[in-house]
């Protein structure tokens, strides 16, 4: 009986151990690889000029992420012949390059984000590492953030960098900068192992990834006056602003009723002769600081590209750039001049004008025609007058005593409408509603230490989309009618009064012009006159966590009731 039940025993045993199950196994790999040596002395100093490699050793297997967009070497050297590893993992970087190394210099391998483990891809966030060609490592360095002066979103990749330039009489800013790093996701820099001297600073947005600055191209921020650096610094911040590109030609080709002729950057006067012997009746069109030209002409009266492509020749004198272009040119029967309702959905603001808009730069409206009636009486008129906006020629506003609630219908017959040598085609009655007063409220701004010149004061979607906008002076502003909702709002100053906000230009030394970001987000409730108290000296910066609005129908503290009916003004949204 005992020799059974130790034989039972036995069998149990030797069963649970035999049983098939899950490893549990051991914690998961949470740590970056962790750097073991090089093929540089340890006291990387003293390396010779004619080292051709650098070779870098870890603990375990990594791989190179976006190698190419995340190594930084400063100074740069030039000619990369191989960097490994590639595309297998591997237990070290090489990196081999064919330049001689410059004298008495500490050389810098930012690598970035680009190192992981292969199994985990645990990253070794900005490692660096450094050596001299002399007998000390250079340990300056400046630190500081980098923002975007105009936007309140953040990217899905943070493309900004800052680099120095060594200051000399002229400065080759198609070149690398002598120095550069990559900005963090959270806007902050590091540029180490500088060496003490002279220098120009500048960050901007590396789109292309070339770390070279593209001028018209990327957003930059720069110090006018040339950086002495003896010491370390701290808290150099900058920000970022769009930049002024170039004059240059770019393109004409076939547009409704002509042409149209674009360049890359702003000319602010451009002047087109015809070089056709059939083409001599021509209008230009040009807004200042425009890119785009249009140039207007009837292609059927003057027989030019009917049937068949012809090359036509222009001359222009853009800001005093001359030169003459040409564009193969053929008549499309389809263009014809057309009038469209410009406000979306049919419904209009209260105590707005209603908006008609034109494929055609407008030359003349006869409104004798036009009828203007509420909807279900066909007997009726209702006063009513039209113009030509002064600030868009492709718009109509037509004004009359709307009333809330209430539906109208607006007619507008064929040939009424003109252009230099069209008129629109066909008869359009257009159908809309007026919005009630209840549905909108309103906005005001005082302002502390507001720009003594003009300025805009925006109103953006989380998108950066301007929604409103008024082009003001002084220190209060006031949106008397806006749809319900949270604005970030946004001020550009217009320092020199020329009616357009201009942008940075780095080459020249000019800064881009003022711009200010309110801290809150701003809420506009139904039936609510929300005041906002505004100090454009406040270094508060926007908290865009903050961006969604609150279910609540309770006004804000600062907020008052009021009758929006005797307000008697109209913000136009932007197009």
């Amino acid at each position: 009986m005992k020799r059974l039940l130790l034989l039972f025993v036995i069998g149990f045993l030797l069963q649970s151990c035999a049983r098939v199950g899950s490893p549990v196994g051991g914690p998961k790999d949470s740590l970056a690889p962790k750097f073991l040596s090089s093929n540089i002395d340890t006291t990387r100093i003293n390396v010779s000029r004619d080292i051709r490699e650098l070779r870098l050793d870890f603990d375990e297997y990594i791989t190179l992420k976006d190698i190419n967009k995340n190594l930084i070497i400063s100074p740069p050297i030039k000619s990369i012949t191989r960097i490994i590893p590639s595309n297998i993992a591997n237990k070290f970087i090489l990196i081999q390059w064919k330049d001689t190394l410059q004298a008495n210099t500490t050389y810098n391998f930012n690598f970035g984000n680009s190192i992981a483990d292969n199994n985990e891809g645990n990253i070794l966030r900005y490692f660096n590492f450094a050596f001299s060609t002399g007998d000390k490592l250079d340990d300056l360095y400046i630190s500081g953030e980098v923002k975007d002066a105009l936007s309140i979103k953040k990217g899905s990749e943070n493309k900004f960098v800052v680099g120095l330039y060594q200051a000399k009489d002229t400065i080759d800013y198609k070149q690398k900068p002598y120095y550069i790093t990559k900005v963090d996701d959270d806007g902050y820099y590091e540029l180490n192992y500088l060496s003490p001297g002279k220098y120009k600073i500048i960050a901007f947005e590396d789109e292309n990834g070339n770390s070279m600055y593209d001028a018209g191209k990327e957003k930059v921020g720069f110090q006018k006056d040339p950086l002495v650096l003896e010491k370390s610094i701290s808290g150099l911040n900058l920000k970022v602003y769009p930049s002024r590109k170039s004059l240059k030609y770019v393109e004409m080709k076939e547009t409704p009723g002509g042409i149209l002729m674009t360049f890359e950057g702003r000319p602010n006067d451009v002047k087109v002769l015809s070089i056709n012997d059939k083409l001599q009746d021509i209008k230009v069109t040009h807004r200042p600081k425009s890119d785009s030209v249009n140039i207007w002409f009837d292609a059927v009266k003057n027989n030019v590209g009917q049937g068949t492509t012809e090359n036509l020749k222009f001359s222009y004198d853009a800001d005093k750039k001359q030169d003459t272009v040409s564009v193969f040119y053929k008549y499309n029967t389809k263009n014809a001049m057309d009038i469209n309702s410009d406000n979306g959905g049919g419904m209009l603001a209260p105590k707005s004008d209603f908006k008609i808009s034109s494929n055609y730069y407008l030359d003349k409206i006869n409104t004798d025609k036009w009828l203007l009636r509420a909807e279900g009486d066909s007997v009726n008129t209702i006063p009513f007058t039209a113009k030509i906006s002064e600030t868009n020629p492709y718009q109509i506003l037509v004004k009359s005593d709307f009333i809330s609630g209430k539906k109208y219908q607006l007619t507008v017959p064929k040939e009424t409408v003109s252009s230099f040598y069209a008129k629109n085609y066909q008869s359009k009655r257009f159908d809309f509603e007026v919005d009630k007063v209840e549905n909108f409220g309103s906005l005001t701004f005082k302002l502390q230490n507001a720009p003594t010149s003009s300025y805009w004061i925006q109103l953006l979607d989380t998108s950066d989309k301007v929604l409103f906008e008024k082009y003001a002076k002084g220190d209060e502003v006031k949106f008397n009618i806006i749809k319900p909702g949270e604005y970030i709002v946004r001020i550009l100053a217009d320092n020199n009064e020329n009616k357009y906000w201009d942008e940075a230009d780095f080459q020249n030394d000019v800064f881009a012009e003022d711009s200010y970001i309110y801290y809150k987000v701003v809420i506009v409730r139904p039936l609510w006159d929300s005041v906002e108290d505004w100090d454009l000296k406040d270094t508060r910066t926007l908290d865009t966590s903050k961006l969604t609005v609150p279910k609540t129908t309770a006004p804000p503290q600062d907020a008052k009731k009021t009758d929006l009916k005797s307000n008697n003004t109209m913000l136009t949204p932007t197009r």
